[in-house]
């Protein structure tokens, strides 16, 4: 039988043996035996000047990445934007000091010119990633992709098929592999801490909602003109599961619909829009006038006054004109609100996946079987049960993190994709990414595969 993993062992392989002596005792032990998980700090490498690129698409994702050039200007310059709406393409412009030259309504303009930049950054909605993706590989550029590839399997295979065609280098914004919790946990899982591995549990609480916001009311309520719920939102799960198993897929079964936001479900006498005088409104938890005008929550979608004290006035017009204000019962949303899908892997792992819109949380909670241990984590901290010696240990996953890096989403993967992207294109080393369109493209293909399933009753083969 194997032997017992110690303490000191399973500081070691999360890499917080050396961090942990320069911590003050109280951080690095505690009566609850809660380890702390530190953020990692500056890229090894600083190029000598910065990595450029041209945003396409300057709302809430492009914002999110093009942000980490503010932070670090001299590893990435933002030189152009492409954007349609006036504001956000002025705003943008500001921020990152881009010329009136440089400045395009949509992303087809920018390739109207010669190459400018090192990169492209493709954050336009998902419907808009193929068109923009092949023409600036056949430039030249390459690309930090907002996730989904494609809403197709075809777009998706194309643009891979590009990519290796001309050695560009294609960075999928696959956040979660560079969440430091993520990294450790694969660490942990392939160091021989649980034994053999042998199952997983994976499960994306949408939190009710963000489930209302994005995908009823939002820009992903429809799977037809958008994508499907489980490519638009949880080709990142079916991503990570991939890669801890680390060994291909070969077989999907799924289940899902959509069962509450319907009209059959809407409250007796509820109107079109939470604004008109809904009899349930004081009551209902997917309120607009409670989650956008009351709360102030939710508020990135809108492009706000810089006067604060007319952003409840800009709220309400918003709420009285675009879907954002309409009843969740009366939209025309066809987006599954739960779903559940059973995965085989090679050398018969195997993994289970449940996305479910009605919880009061969001996040990621796993659990992983392991012939010799048993890990338990909810991107906040992490248990693991020892199977051989009885004990446990809690990784609490968020207890310190690097000032400049406060901001970065996803478990502060976000910035630490932008920072390993930039690092690739400045050595030309696409072996610097975890998430290039050749390792992320299963969870597509996985996704893909789901959705035949669900729609046929079937378990489908997974076909790379």
């Amino acid at each position: 039988m194997e032997n017992a993993f110690s303490r000191r062992e399973m500081l070691r392989i999360l890499g917080l043996t050396a961090a942990g002596a320069m911590l003050p005792s109280h951080l690095v032990s505690n009566p609850f035996g809660i380890e702390p998980l530190i953020m990692p700090e500056a890229p090894a490498f600083m190029p000598d000047k910065p990595v450029t690129a041209i945003t396409l698409g300057a709302g809430a994702r492009g914002n999110t990445y093009g942000n980490y050039a503010v932070q670090f200007p001299d590893q990435l310059k933002i030189l152009g934007v492409a954007e349609p709406i006036p504001i956000r393409n002025e705003r943008y412009a500001k921020k990152h000091n881009i010329p009136d030259t440089n400045r395009f309504v949509t992303w087809e303009h920018v390739f109207d010119r010669p190459k400018f930049a090192d990169a492209i950054i493709i954050t336009t909605p998902d419907d808009l990633h193929y068109g923009p993706a092949m023409a600036a590989l056949n430039l030249g550029y390459d690309l930090l992709l907002e996730k989904p590839i494609a809403p197709t399997e075809r777009e998706c295979r194309d643009i891979l098929g590009l990519a290796q065609k001309t050695g560009r280098i294609v960075a999928v914004c696959h956040v979660l592999r560079y969440a430091p919790y993520f990294i450790r946990l694969r660490n942990l899982i392939h160091s021989g801490a649980i034994g053999q591995l042998v199952n997983i549990q994976h499960m994306e609480p949408i939190e009710h909602v963000h489930m209302s916001h994005s995908f009823v009311r939002g820009n992903w309520h429809n799977s037809k003109q958008t994508a499907p719920i489980i490519l638009a939102k949880s080709c990142h799960d079916l991503d990570i599961l991939r890669w801890l198993v680390d060994k291909p897929s070969k077989r999907i079964q799924a289940f899902g619909s959509l069962s509450w936001f319907k009209p059959e479900n809407a409250p007796e006498g509820a109107p079109a829009r939470c604004t008109d005088g809904c009899p349930a409104e004081a009551t209902c938890p997917y309120s607009a006038l409670r989650i956008y005008y009351r709360n102030r929550t939710w508020l990135y979608v809108f492009d706000l006054p810089d006067n604060k004290e007319q952003h409840g006035e800009a709220i309400l017009n918003y709420l009285k004109t675009t879907n954002y204000g309409r009843c969740v019962y009366r939209m025309d949303n066809d987006q599954c609100d739960h779903y559940v899908s059973n995965i085989e892997f090679s050398e018969g792992i195997t993994a289970s996946f449940s996305m479910d819109a009605f919880t009061p949380y969001g996040g990621r909670r796993t659990r992983v079987m392991g012939s010799m241990g048993f890990i338990e984590g909810d991107m906040d901290q992490y248990s693991l049960w020892d199977f051989r010696s009885g004990e446990k240990f809690t990784v609490e996953s968020k207890a310190i993190e690097i000032e400049e890096y406060k901001h970065s989403g996803h478990g502060g993967g976000d910035w630490r994709l932008v920072s390993d992207f930039v690092q690739a294109v400045a050595q030309q080393k696409t072996e610097l990414l975890t998430s290039t369109i050749e390792q992320s493209i299963e969870s597509h293909i996985m996704a893909f595969a789901a959705e035949k399933s669900r729609a046929a009753g079937s378990v489908e083969q997974i076909k790379l």
